[in-house]
């Protein structure tokens, strides 16, 4: 019988550049995790405390699926792990599940990594029986992700890059509207992606009618609703990522602030990159 350590990652798989999914061992996570529902990991001792959406998770194997791009401090030391090695902690489930229940036909809209965090409501609405399309962005070929899984757990797969290199040319929103005046009827859409992606897409969908849930993945500190951090505005109100959402009604969202806020600490996350490589200060 092998011993599995304590959140220890047991299979590190490369997506694209810089893009990793982590299959980590945490079985009571996994135990309680749905589909929508997040984590907060901390990679080695008094170590930041990061979000990530749970991308997928095996009951059985107790293990929980994440998928992690490397832009910063964290997440550039979490990619020098490697199958074997374990992780400081590992929090969740957090955060509300995705409740597409009293939709019928709903069409599932991933940009970027966006596409690991809808891959779980394609495969529970699939097992539910209902009616799903899904529709993949990316800049180009090399950075559209889980194609397969996706074929296996949906109606209808839509690929489409920037640059034309694999599926249609254009952005979400083109297949979206195409779809759409094509004679689709939806009458849930579920976003999730880079801000001004998922702006784009309310953007849309406000003109079409449809109601449109996004997954705010907001800065996130404690994931209780103490700090404060993930706040942003729904609707005129101020609500909490971590404790409200992570997924709000896309039509009541304020993108222009959301999308503010999240670059506040840039300077800050590049010096410690630059820290970490040895490149501080170098031109």
């Amino acid at each position: 019988m092998v011993l599995m350590k304590k959140y220890e990652i047991l299979k590190k798989r490369a997506l694209a550049s810089n893009v990793n999914e982590y299959v980590i061992y945490a079985p009571l996570v996994a135990k309680h995790c749905l589909a929508g529902q997040f984590v907060i990991l901390i990679v080695e001792p008094d170590g930041e405390r990061v979000p990530f959406t749970i991308c997928d998770y095996s009951r059985s194997e107790g293990t929980v699926s994440i998928l992690v791009q490397e832009i910063g401090y964290t997440t550039a030391k979490l990619a020098m792990l490697n199958v074997g090695d374990a992780l400081q902690d590992f929090v969740g489930p957090l955060g509300n599940p995705t409740d597409l229940s009293e939709y019928k036909n709903v069409v599932l809209v991933g940009g970027g990594i966006g596409s690991a965090v809808i891959y779980p409501q394609a495969k529970q609405l699939k097992r539910d029986g209902k009616a799903v399309d899904v529709i993949v962005g990316a800049r180009n070929e090399s950075l559209l992700m889980y194609v397969d899984e996706f074929k296996a757990n949906s109606d209808n797969l839509y690929l489409i890059t920037d640059d034309g290199s694999n599926g249609r040319k254009g952005f979400v929103t083109d297949m979206l509207k195409s779809l759409v005046e094509s004679g689709k009827q939806y009458d849930c859409v579920f976003a999730v992606g880079p801000l001004p992606m998922m702006r784009a897409v309310c953007n849309l969908t406000k003109e079409l009618g449809i109601h449109t849930i996004v997954s705010m993945n907001s800065m996130m500190v404690d994931g209780t609703g103490m700090c404060g951090c993930c706040r942003l505005t729904v609707d005129g109100k101020t609500k909490y990522a971590c404790i409200d959402g992570p997924e709000f009604d896309g039509h009541a969202v304020d993108f222009d602030e959301a999308i503010l806020r999240s670059k506040i600490y840039k300077e800050q996350e590049q010096a410690h990159l630059c820290n970490l490589r040895g490149t501080y200060g170098k031109n």
